[in-house]
């Protein structure tokens, strides 16, 4: 074989080998292409398991009620005489808040008052004569009938005109007035609201299973939407002494101390009531928590050690969790401490896909979060 053609023999060998190399190439770069598209990364949200400390709570809604407090009206129907208050003011028990027009009850009044003393002046005199037996004695008992009758007769008519006047029953704070001088009031028209402010009550109920572990005595957190920033400690002050049957729930009232008066009558309140011991717990966002009819878990973001993936893998693991609070939930087994749990996006994870961490939205993780419109 000559020098050329053996030459020629070994340029063709290095062109297919060549084309060979080529086609392998370009053969791995399709299939990476085809397996990136097939299980392309996942961009979810996550956050790192913390161990933080725990207090076991009931939580319940409740009305704010005052201690004494009442819608202030008249057992009589008559014209508004006179005004003695001004809305929002305190007052004392007994200050006298209003009167009705008793030009008429006085006339009577003073008329009964003269029949009654008419009558007084008849009983002197045959008790009198019947010392010297001018009288009979059925006479003197006659009189003193008709005296006693009389000054029952007064009594009752001063009764009558005291209900025209209106007074605070107990001290407290007034509310804003409904009516006006000159107003005809027909009995039973509310005037105004009186509500002693310094202690009060806050109702609401907890499931049977719960009243072991309250007590009498214990303390209470009420959180108000009007002060988000700040809690109001009561105690229970006594348990209703049924369970509802409807619901299985008994109703329970504590009361708060109200120095400052920031506590209204009618606030609608979140009740805490802390039971057990306080511990630690584990604990993550709610929203990390995939539920299933066989068990909770989560989606852990761990380093990928196969060669066709690199960077962060999802791994699905079962977990048992324990009580809520809030926007967190305890997690009791099945997890380590410092892991990074996956907190969204988990709809689309399954075992092995590519993750991409962006937390640049924050996650609701408050033990005691707001309403959305705080």
């Amino acid at each position: 074989m000559s020098k050329r053609m053996i030459i020629m023999l070994c340029v063709v060998g290095a062109v297919f080998a060549a084309l060979a190399w080529f086609v392998s190439f370009r053969a791995g770069m399709i299939k990476q292409a085809m397996a990136a598209l097939a299980d392309p990364p996942q961009t979810v949200s996550t956050t790192a398991a913390q161990l933080s400390d725990w207090q076991s709570a009931l939580t319940a809604i409740g009305t704010f009620r005052a201690v004494n407090g009442a819608d202030l009206s008249l057992q009589q129907s008559g014209i508004v005489d006179g005004i003695h208050f001004e809305s929002g003011k305190d007052v004392g028990a007994g200050d006298v808040l209003l009167d009705l027009r008793k030009q008429d009850d006085v006339a009577k009044l003073q008329s009964l008052q003269a029949t009654a003393d008419g009558y007084a002046i008849t009983l002197r005199r045959d008790q009198g004569q019947l010392k010297i037996n001018a009288v009979s004695q059925a006479t003197v008992d006659s009189d003193v009938v008709n005296e006693r009758n009389a000054l029952a007769l007064v009594a009752q008519q001063q009764a009558l005109m005291d209900q025209k006047t209106l007074k605070a029953p107990f001290a407290g704070r007034l509310g804003v007035r409904q009516v006006d001088v000159g107003q005809y009031l027909t009995a039973g028209t509310t005037i105004v609201t009186l509500q002693a402010l310094d202690r009060l009550f806050v109702d609401f109920t907890l499931p049977q299973q719960a009243l072991d572990q309250v007590k009498v005595g214990q303390e209470v957190t009420a959180r108000i939407d009007a002060f988000p920033d700040r809690s109001f400690k009561g105690v229970v002050q006594a348990f209703n002494s049924k369970v509802d049957q409807a619901s299985r729930n008994v109703q329970v009232r504590a009361i708060f101390d109200n120095t400052d008066r920031k506590l209204l009558p009618g606030m609608f309140a979140r009740i805490d009531v802390r039971v057990g011991h306080p511990t630690s717990y584990l604990t993550l966002p709610q929203t990390a928590i995939v539920y299933n009819t066989y068990g909770e878990s989560v989606f852990l973001a761990v380093k990928s050690d196969a060669p066709d993936k690199q960077g962060l893998i999802a791994r699905q693991t079962f977990i048992k969790t324990g009580a809520t609070r809030g926007d967190q939930v305890a997690v009791i087994s099945g997890l380590d401490q410092g892991a990074t749990v996956v907190t969204a996006g988990q709809v689309k994870l399954r075992n092995g896909t590519l993750l991409k961490v962006d937390n640049s939205i924050p996650l609701a993780n408050d033990p005691n979060p707001a309403p959305a419109d705080q």
